[in-house]
């Protein structure tokens, strides 16, 4: 069928929802607006979904979501008994989340399955959690993460509570492509579905045993003396984060917490904060503005579905500075194997996950603390299954911590997805425990550094819109497979191609360049945006020399992004 085709059955079928059928309308004539969206199906894949909200195949509407909840159904039919049969479902602030949760909930119901929705918008490690808790056979996650508000997405978790396996993904796809759009998807009606308990809403006690479960990460001991009065600022950047962070730090001692009132309370707009993704400066600006009028002494801010945490400290001058994830998360890692030591805490054989693409320092910090470390493709999907293969083994306890460069932690075994609520936590109760010594983080940092060496890590996206942006990514990538001999002057010793599939990982687009002076470039698509990413890691004496190296490395790869 062609592009025209497509649109024309769209115009014909695609009337229940009001806001596609005016957009269809209003996009007549416009050859290139079509294109783009009916070129494709919104891929789906290992996270499921994501696009721009819209009419269209290439984007996400109740047609799109109600098709791929029928293809996650008809797996959940064919792959569970009967008595199995139930997907908790939960969702954010983004625009026509609470929508798309009710239309894959009617989907589900019509398919003999049992639903379990959370009452309110709720975080994604919520949903994780609620995925094992009630024991049920899949989860699904209405959230676009940290993108752009005109974007929303779809995220799908396995019966451990991980987001699903490449396996799992292209069998859930297999069953997708068999469908008829607007023919065979399968729809109930939500109120009778909730008033027959086809639908029910998920209880507070399970609520209140993720917030227990993040409360029992804790660090600290009752000889451990720390003042919990520290000033914080926290931004929940109008997600989902609010309610679960606020109340975990209250009840274990935090009340000195000012919330930045513009982005307090839900909403998918994100009028302050247009890229609402603490990794980057322009969505922390208005916090640190709150930090700075309250003299506080850390900010934290959560993306809307409250899986990423970033943060700002203040430097001996007075200043906010906003530590990276790979910063944050080596000091987590630092503080969590000193105090399990100190406490007498730690496993028998303890083991750190972290991503290919996040510092290797990590690693020599573990060793440091006789942690042995696990490498991962790029997701935190993959940390979540080394929990699980620990667990089938009954050697859970083993995992003492993972994270990823993108702002993503985890220090336990109760969800199997990155928890901000959980890095928010943790972050506060390590920032107390050094200011009670006088230590900053920023000092500890440094002391990191002088023990283990400098790195700079960093991150580039190149973005590459719509249906030639797709097509010129694929030959970049291409390009980068024919042969690199150097970045920046630094000869490559070695080239990894992670979609051979190495080090028994599975087969992912991943190029990692191994560069002379214990340097590195990775190059690889973005799995949720239209972009390519490059990570750069830097080793020198210190950060003047990195930055030099690193700006050299940069300009080097900009020609082939051009």
């Amino acid at each position: 069928m062609t592009v025209q085709e497509k649109y024309a059955l769209w115009l014909e079928k695609a009337v229940a929802d009001p806001d596609v059928a005016a957009e269809l309308k209003a996009i007549s004539g416009d050859d290139a607006k079509i294109e783009d969206a009916f070129y494709r199906d919104l891929a789906f894949g290992t996270g499921g979904l994501r696009g721009v909200i819209g009419a269209g195949t290439n984007r996400m509407n109740v047609y799109t979501v109600a098709k791929a909840s029928q293809g996650l159904a008809d797996y959940v039919v064919k792959h569970f008994p009967e008595e199995e049969r139930s997907i908790a479902v939960s969702y954010d602030s983004r625009i026509k989340s609470d929508l798309f949760a009710r239309v894959a909930s009617d989907v589900f119901v019509a398919n003999g399955i049992k639903v379990h929705l959370y009452p309110q918008l709720m975080p994604t490690p919520c949903l994780s959690f609620a995925v094992r808790h009630l024991h049920c056979a899949a989860g699904i996650m209405v959230t676009a993460s940290h993108n752009p508000s005109k974007y929303n997405g779809y995220k799908v978790y396995g019966a451990d509570g991980c987001q699903i396996t490449t396996e799992a993904a292209e069998i859930i796809l297999n069953e997708i492509q068999k469908l008829d759009l607007f023919n065979d998807v399968k729809r109930c009606s939500f109120d009778e579905a909730l008033a027959s308990g086809k639908i029910s809403m998920i209880g507070e006690d399970v609520y209140s045993a993720f917030v227990e479960a993040v409360k029992g990460q804790s660090m600290l001991d009752d000889k451990t003396p720390v003042n919990k009065d520290v000033a914080i600022v926290y931004s929940p950047l109008n997600g989902t984060g609010l309610k679960p962070v606020l109340r975990t730090l209250k009840e274990t001692g935090y009340t000195n917490i000012t919330v930045v009132k513009e982005q307090e309370l839900p909403d998918g707009n994100f009028p302050t904060c247009p890229y609402p993704n603490p990794e980057i400066q322009e969505a922390m600006a208005l916090g640190m503005d709150y930090a700075k009028r309250c003299n506080a002494d850390l900010l934290l801010a959560t993306d809307p579905d409250c899986d990423r945490v970033g943060i700002a400290v203040k430097d001996k001058n007075g200043e906010y500075v906003l530590l990276t994830g790979n910063e944050t998360g080596m000091l987590l890692l630092d503080y969590i194997c000193a105090r399990r030591t100190a406490m007498g805490r730690m496993p028998e054989d303890p083991m750190m996950v972290k991503t290919i693409v996040t510092i290797d320092m990590a690693e020599r910090i573990a060793a440091h603390y006789g942690v042995r470390t696990v490498n991962v493709l790029t997701g935190f999907k993959f940390i979540g299954e080394q929990i699980g293969m620990l667990e089938k083994k009954g050697a859970e306890d083993s995992y003492i911590f993972g994270f990823e460069e993108s702002y993503g932690y985890l220090s336990g075994s109760y969800v199997r997805d990155k928890d901000a609520v959980d890095g928010a936590f943790l972050i506060c109760e390590m920032f107390a425990y050094y200011a009670t010594q006088g230590v900053s983080l920023l000092d500890k940092l440094a002391e990191l550094y002088a023990v283990y060496g400098y790195t700079l890590n960093t991150l580039h996206s190149y973005e590459f819109e719509g249906s030639s942006g797709f097509e010129k990514m694929q030959g970049i990538m291409r390009s980068f497979r024919e042969g690199v001999e150097e970045f920046g002057g630094l000869k490559v010793e070695k080239c990894l191609d992670y979609d051979l599939g190495l080090d028994g990982l599975p087969k992912s687009d991943v190029l990692k360049y191994l560069l002379e002076d214990n340097c590195s470039v990775v190059v690889r698509p973005s799995g949720t945006e239209p972009k390519l990413k490059a990570y750069i890691s830097v080793c020198a004496p210190s950060l003047e020399e990195a930055r030099k190296v690193e700006e050299k490395i940069t300009a080097s790869l900009a020609g082939y992004f051009a």
